[in-house]
This record gives C-alpha cells, structure tokens and sequence, in this order.
C-alpha cells in the first residue's frame, strides 16, 4: 500500500506543481519540495528504498543537466578584465565564509553551503528580464565559474568531512585528481579528433534523425561516467556534472540537444528527487533545537557575503545592477539541496542540519525572487 500512495501522490504533485507554482509565485522546485513535505507529513509519502533510489537517479541526472549549460569553451573567451573581478568575487565570497564559519565555530559543512554556486534557478530569469541585461549576464558569467568550483569543493569537501585528514583523504583525491587528468586528455583528444574530422560530430549526432541518437549518446556518456566514478569509489555527482558539459562543449551544433534532455528531466526524474527531499523533511522540524538558528545564519550569510562580494562590480554597474547581480546568486537550490543529501547520505550530518539545508534553499530561492523583482522595478540609481 506504500507503494500505491507514493506512485499516487509523486503522479499528483508533478501534475499540479506547475498550476501551484504560478499561483504561489514561486519557482516549480521549491514548490515541489513544499509539496513532498506537506504530502509526507500526511502520511502519504512514506519513506521507501525503491523511491529513494529513483530520487538518486534524478538527482544524478539533475547534476548531468548542471552539466550540459556550461560550455567549457567559454572559459577561453572571456576578457582577463572581467575574469580577474569574477574570480575577486568568488576569493571574497569564499574568504569571508572560512572567516564566519571558523571564527565561530559553526558546522564545517557551512563553509561549503554559503559560497555555493548554481545557475539552475538563475537561469530562469532570463524568461522574466530578457538576455540584455547586463547584471543577469554577468551573474551568469560568475554562476557557471562558481558552479564547477562548487562542484569540486562539495566532493573534496564530502570526503574530508567524511574521512578526516588521513590515507584515505589522499586515496580519493588521488583518484578524484587521476579522473580530472583523464576527463582533460579526453577532452583534449576529442578537441583534436573533431579538428580534423569534423563530420564525425554530426554522425554521432546527426541535425535532423528519427533514432534520437542525440539523446541515446548523452544518456551512454552519464553512464559510463557513473561506472567509472563507481569504479573509483567517487562521488558520481561530479562525474555526472562533468558529463553534462560534453554536449554543450563538443556538439554546438545541437543546439535544441539540452533542452531536450531538460524538458524530460524536469518534466520527470528530478521532479522525482525534489518530492522526495520534501518527503524526507518533517515540517515539525522547525520547531527542533538549532534548526531555526542555522536557517538564520545561512540565509543571512548567502546574503550579505554575496552582497559584500558583489562590490566589485560597483564601479562599473553603479548600485542597482550590484544589488541584482548579488541577489541573483543568492539562490544556489540546486547545489544547496545536492550538498545536504550527500552530506545525509554520508552520514556527516546530522538530521536538523539536513533540514536547516533544505529549508534555508527553499526561503533564499523565494526571497531572491522577489527581492530581485522589487530592485528591479525601483527607479534607475
């Protein structure tokens, strides 16, 4: 009967999600994860091994999809100018974090969160304020940096948290390090193999097919990208972000290919993983000692870090566009959520800092929103 609720309600929440979301005004994630907790407070999520292990999948594909919007390419055109402030930013963002979290001796797992990158929600901004806006561009520019860097401080953060300085900190960096070498040179051949045979990208992928051979040659990539990660006993978060950024960086001329891959992702497996990370979170947990005050702390400092960091742009964007582009990397859902569930799975936190995680995500998306649209409609500074 277990079974029956949760193929019912998981059916009835990715339904409804949509038509809820626009009447809450809230994007559709949080408004899943909103949805998970109030049908698993009723009881009508109970918690399952099958539907845990379905929610991993999604999740492992939600990392993929991180994957295929960033375009490695891009890190070679960008002007040392803006790359010099992009990378200020993110020193300032991360040096002001290690200073909070150590100087007062919150949970280690902090100093991962609060600088944490993600360009999933911030990406749907560009639906509601066009592609010309300068402040959105170049938080995109910040968020796809931040993203791959947060993406490598969450797993090496993981083991650390997980194994302590020790062999076998060492043991999976090295093996973390000898996946990165090999994803390089991998990259490098195929740089060059498509150099000289450049038609071999549209046999792989051809521009118009009836097979989906497209569709079938990403989903072979985050496959065999998980077994090796497998094989090496690593996370296969990173593996599936790295991935994901094969298609973009390699089969430009598949242009439709990601949304593709995201219309069915988010219109089924991460839906899936969103539910159930609701599912997991009790809505009594406000209530439990900490939980409350983490949330505090978290948003606080997503906020004004990321507002301080943001300084660097003042004199090129004036106040306006620095307050926007501040707020609209205040709200990392995605990687947030990504870092709590390995931290659950890893057994490196505990159940309220799980929840402070998940909760403090789902309040910075919803507040950044709307603190975006308000800034946003004020008079020019």
């Amino acid at each position: 009967m277990s079974e029956i609720s949760i193929l019912f309600s998981v059916a009835l929440i990715i339904f409804l999600s949509p038509y809820v979301a626009k009447v809450i005004k809230i994007p559709i994630s949080p408004t899943e994860i909103l949805l998970g907790m109030i049908f698993g407070f009723f009881g009508f999520l109970p918690q399952n091994e099958l539907f845990k292990s379905v929610s991993e999948i999604g999740f492992y594909y939600m990392m993929f999809l991180a994957g295929t919007e960033v375009d490695l390419k891009i890190f070679l055109n960008i002007k040392r100018e803006i790359l010099k402030k992009v990378l200020l930013f993110l020193a300032i963002l991360y040096f002001l974090t290690i200073l909070l979290v150590f100087g007062f001796g919150l949970e280690q797992i902090f100093a991962i969160v609060i600088p944490t990158m993600s360009i999933g929600l911030l990406s749907t901004l560009y639906k509601d304020y066009g592609k010309n806006e300068i402040w959105l561009n170049r938080a995109m520019l910040i968020g796809i940096i931040g993203e791959v860097i947060s993406i490598g401080v969450i797993t090496i953060g993981a083991i650390y948290l997980k194994n302590g300085f020790g062999s076998d900190l060492f043991l999976h960096i090295f093996a973390l390090c000898a996946f990165l070498l090999m994803a390089t040179f991998v990259f490098k051949g195929l740089e060059t193999l498509f150099w000289w045979y450049p038609n071999l990208k549209t046999i792989i992928m051809p521009k118009y097919d009836k097979n989906e051979k497209d569709i079938r040659f990403a989903a072979a990539i985050l496959f065999f990208v998980a077994g090796i990660m497998l094989m090496l006993d690593l996370e296969i978060v990173i593996g599936a972000f790295i991935a994901g950024t094969f298609i973009p960086t390699f089969f430009e001329h598949k242009k439709d290919l990601p949304q593709k891959l995201s219309n069915f992702g988010f219109g089924f497996l991460v839906p899936i993983f969103f539910i159930y990370t609701g599912s997991a979170v009790d809505l009594r947990s406000v209530l439990l000692p900490g939980v409350l005050p983490n949330i505090v702390i978290i948003v606080v400092s997503m906020f004004a870090f990321r507002l301080i960091a943001s300084s660097v742009f003042l004199k090129e964007f004036k106040l306006k566009n620095t307050i926007l582009t501040s707020l609209s990397l205040s709200m990392p859902l995605t990687l947030v959520i990504a870092t709590a569930t390995i931290g659950k799975t890893l057994e490196i936190i505990n159940n309220e800092i799980y929840y402070a995680l998940v909760l403090s995500s789902i309040f910075e998306a919803v507040l950044s929103m709307v603190l975006i649209k308000f800034v946003f409609n004020l008079k020019k500074s």
